[in-house]
């Protein structure tokens, strides 16, 4: 069964759906659920347009034939066509303020809107008072699709959620669903079909479309041994996958979680507002009895029926529906958009901290270069040969997980036996010690040559260099090549054009290379031969020395980065889908390997900004306005309607801008 993802809209004026943003907010911000739709995962245009059909073909000819339906026996006929299209219109708005006032809870939005209605209905303008109604459900459709625009943006995610699995039982195959899968089952997944879970290619190749999950459009080729992942289409080959991991552990699970709880990490704007009501709606309030009595006192021939029509206009006015709903609408079009191009931010807060980078770090391995390692070298000393010195290494990192560990096996491409080796040790951030054939192998750094007392030459080389020693002599070194990504340079560019102050580069390898990729891609600032607590100090030091405005983002690609993703203002996990710790820790993922995509994180956060903004101005300026001209009896409730629902309606147009 597919998640539902809960992400409902923000009532225009009447606060009892739920933000697009904020998941929890209705426990202490009055949001209930009202409407069907809202409950439901899609949203039917049909079941929409149908009451609103109806109030139409009652509003309609009683504004037409208004004057003689007030002519009527105590304007009876008046009532019979414009109280049903109130109530029907209507209906969702009084039962959210009469459930608010209950609880205590009397001064919102619905609040503003029930006074005023029913208010216009006791001084006898029925027409407005369904206006205001009518023309506050036409702007909420509006937001409605608007929400579902931006909801689809990210429910193509959710569509990689697989349904099934094939797994290989003694009487054939066995359809079931992919929770119940363990680990080292086997799963046959034949062309066409989703890849249900994480698993390591036993039997066949094929080339796997990963553009639902990282947004390439390129499909990869995969063969025996390879690592593939859920949510991923089998394209031409039949696939047996020896299953790695449970459903609930795999990637697109931690994904589809992710982005279902994007919205509880609300903005500084977000809250702002939140706020804002709280102070805004009172003030309007009493105003507005202000309005009401104090005239008909103190003015000579003011009339108590003219200025409460006024007091009724400034509650219309008043409502800050553009506001309610432009600003999580913005927000979630701008995390919806990024998801489109394969970046998940984990909530609207991080697009925000996002426009304040100054300080832009990355890691160097698998981040700015490719992390496909190969033996380039191998370089013997001290009478052993290339041949000894290569199996000795593969069998002293035989444990290991590392790609250089991986490379050099690779490179022996003989069989291992683990029996040979014992006492393993990893040293971190130095290398590795352990018996092979009763002889104290260690490999590793040159630092860990220093730190053991070894003699050895002095080796700059490009490229990762692992020294080799043998019961303490020194027996040579293998040299292991990366090789920068195809973007890198450019998203260095992109970076310093859009105004990032420091680009820093950070390795645990040696001066020659960083500085060799360091020149190569543009960056000016780098740290080599750093530990993996070095690199959380080396974040401490730029978080200390940025201003209190600006933030520090650090990319890494999440295999050991964890703790300085965690550390620094915006941590973003490059590549995440392969790294539990990268989904987990990082406040945005970026499913490419891109780093290009780090400046385009940035340009989707500016431009969301930027539309929150303008939304902010053109709402209380045009409300301001407004307000002036209701109070001296300028504005009518027609446009007082429009001053409310008109600008709800522009601001949301604005705001589905930020999904493009």
């Amino acid at each position: 069964m597919k998640p539902k993802l809960h992400l409902e809209s923000s009532g225009c004026g009447h606060c009892e759906h739920e933000h697009p943003e904020n998941h929890n907010h209705h426990h202490d911000e009055n949001h209930n659920h009202d409407h069907n739709h809202h409950h439901s995962e899609e949203f039917n245009l049909k079941n929409e347009l149908f009451p609103l059909v109806v109030i139409l073909s009652l509003y309609i000819p009683g504004v037409i034939f208004e004057e003689k339906l007030h002519n009527t026996l105590y304007s009876i006929g008046e009532y019979l066509i414009f109280i049903p299209a109130y109530l029907l219109s209507g209906w969702s708005v009084l039962k959210t303020a009469g459930r608010n006032i209950l609880r205590g809870r009397i001064f919102d939005e619905t609040f503003l809107m029930t006074v005023a209605t029913l208010g216009a209905i006791a001084i006898h303008k029925l027409p407005e008072a369904v206006g205001v109604m009518l023309f506050y459900k036409i702007g909420e459709l509006f937001q409605d699709i608007a929400v579902s625009r931006s909801r689809n943006s990210i429910k193509a995610l959710l569509e990689v959620r697989p349904d099934y699995a094939n797994i290989q039982t003694e009487k054939g195959l066995k359809t079931v669903s992919p929770e119940t899968v363990s680990i080292g089952d086997i799963i046959v997944v034949k062309p066409g079909e989703k890849i249900p879970l994480d698993g390591e290619i036993i039997e066949g190749n094929s080339q796997i479309d990963t553009s639902a999950l990282t947004g390439e459009s390129v499909p990869r080729t995969v063969k025996l041994g390879e690592t593939v992942l859920a949510g991923t289409i089998n394209k031409i080959g039949v696939l047996s996958i020896k299953v790695t991991k449970l459903f609930d552990e795999s990637s697109i699970a931690k994904i589809l979680d992710l982005v279902q709880n994007a919205k509880s990490k609300k903005a500084e704007t977000e809250k702002f507002i939140t706020k804002f009501a709280r102070y805004y709606t009172p003030i309007v309030v009493f105003t507005s009895v202000a309005v009401a009595l104090l005239p008909p006192l103190f003015i000579s021939g003011a009339t108590s029926s003219e200025w409460i029509y006024r007091a009724l206009i400034l509650l219309v006015i008043s409502c800050p529906c553009g506001l309610v709903i432009s600003i999580p609408l913005g927000y979630f079009g701008g995390v919806g958009g990024a998801a489109r191009r394969g970046i998940l931010v984990k909530g609207s807060t991080f697009l925000d901290s996002l426009n304040a980078v100054k300080t832009v770090v990355f890691d160097k391995t698998g981040t700015l270069t490719k992390g496909v390692f190969q033996v380039a070298n191998i370089v013997p000393k001290n009478g052993f040969n290339e041949k000894e010195l290569i199996e000795l290494a593969a069998k002293v990192e035989s444990h290991s997980n590392h790609p250089i560990a991986q490379s050099i096996r690779n490179a022996y491409g003989g069989k291992i036996d683990a029996s040979d080796v014992r006492d393993y040790e990893e040293i971190a951030g130095y290398g590795i010690r352990a018996k092979v054939e009763n002889k104290v192998i260690i490999a590793g750094s040159d630092r860990l040559l220093h730190k053991e007392h070894i003699a050895h030459d002095n080796c700059l080389v490009e490229g990762t260099v692992i020294n080799l020693a043998v019961d303490n002599i020194y027996a040579g070194y293998i040299v292991i090549a990366d090789e920068v990504k195809e973007d890198a340079k450019q998203a260095i560019q992109t970076l310093k054009k859009m105004g990032v102050d420091k680009i820093v580069m950070l390795t645990g390898d040696n001066q020659a290379i960083a500085s060799q990729i360091a020149q190569e891609i543009g960056i000016d600032i780098y740290e080599a031969e750093l530990l993996p607590e070095e690199k959380v100090n080396a974040i401490e030091k730029f978080l200390s020395t940025a201003d209190k405005h600006s933030k520090v983002a650090f990319i890494g690609d999440g295999i050991n980065d964890a703790p300085v993703i965690a550390r620094a203002d915006v941590g973003m996990a490059m590549g995440g889908l392969g790294s539990d710790a990268a989904i987990e820790t990082a406040d945005i993922v970026i499913m490419t390997d891109a780093p290009s995509k780090v400046a385009e994180a940035i340009q989707i956060a500016k431009k969301t900004r930027t539309i929150v903004w303008q939304n902010i101005g053109f709402a209380l300026a045009i409300k301001g306005v407004f307000i002036g001209l209701g109070i001296f009896g300028i504005a009518t409730m027609w446009e007082a309607v429009f001053a409310d629902v008109g600008v709800a309606m522009l601001a949301i147009l604005n705001a589905t801008r930020v999904i493009k």
